[in-house]
């Protein structure tokens, strides 16, 4: 296997993610750079989120490693990948926010759980954190209360509770409208102007993908396996690839049938 880049943020190699014999995708291998927006592309169902999962440690993978910087996450015990996840801050999709708790709370509950900062601390903190999402004054309603790009603001606040080095997002432009969607683009990408942080996002979103995103790659259902890498930009300007080329221009594949209801037509 060869080395890690000396400069890599995660280095992936032979990666093969899925259930049990069942293979979603395999042999993925890609560096990020530190301070880089990485887009995880690809249609629906191809296996971006499985992914995600085996690069955040929430499912081990079928074969292959996963580095964060020079430590390989996977051959680690179990208490050093704890460590090595505290680096990491974490958007889901649906934002998993408690709901029993306070946007404050939220935001606060890894600090309380992770460090043995005093409450005093926590609060200011926190604040501080829900101000760089522009949610001042959110602190104390539930998250129910909370608009949808509320929630995933207050989300991201949350995951950037402990000053993490890498940020990973699943589908966070999901469910919102495209002024909130843009908004919550803006500030991933202050996020990473401001503090250096490398973030990886998983997406499908054009807009998201081409206006904050400068590397990545494009995972493909039918061969499970990655089948272009690089910028969105660029997949969508130059890569001939006819799967990517419908995807990033959101046309046909020349093979599609004309029928709407026809169950085996493919569409981007």
């Amino acid at each position: 296997m060869p080395p890690s880049p000396p400069d890599a943020k995660l280095s992936v190699s032979g990666l093969s993610v899925g259930f049990g014999e069942r293979v979603i995708q395999h042999d993925l291998s890609f560096t990020i750079a530190p301070g880089s927006i990485f887009a995880i592309m690809g249609g629906s169902g191809c296996g971006k989120s499985t992914v995600l999962k085996a690069l955040i440690g929430l499912q081990r993978p079928l074969a292959g490693t996963v580095k964060v910087g020079s430590e390989d996450y996977w051959a680690a015990d179990p208490d050093r990948r704890d460590a090595i996840s505290q680096g990491f801050g974490v958007l889901f999709q649906s934002g998993a926010l408690w709901s029993s708790m306070s946007t404050a709370e939220n935001v606060a509950l890894p600090l309380r759980m992770l460090t043995r900062l005093d409450e005093s601390a926590i609060t200011t903190l926190v604040q501080m954190k829900l101000s760089l999402v522009g949610l001042d004054s959110a602190g104390a309603v539930m998250p129910a209360a909370l608009s949808g790009g509320m929630r995933k603001r207050a989300a991201l606040a949350r995951a950037l509770a402990l000053d993490p080095e890498i940020l990973f997002f699943d589908e966070p432009a999901a469910g919102l409208d495209p002024i909130s969607a843009q908004r919550l683009d803006d500030l991933i990408r202050d996020v990473r102007d401001g503090f250096g942080t490398t973030v990886v996002m998983v997406s499908h979103e054009l807009p998201s993908l081409l206006g904050i995103c400068d590397d990545g790659i494009f995972l493909d259902a039918e061969s499970k396996t990655a089948i272009a890498r690089g910028s969105p930009q660029t997949l969508r300007d130059q890569c001939d690839h006819p799967t990517v080329h419908a995807f990033m221009t959101r046309t046909r594949l020349p093979d599609d049938r004309d029928s709407a209801g026809d169950p085996h037509a493919q569409r981007p």
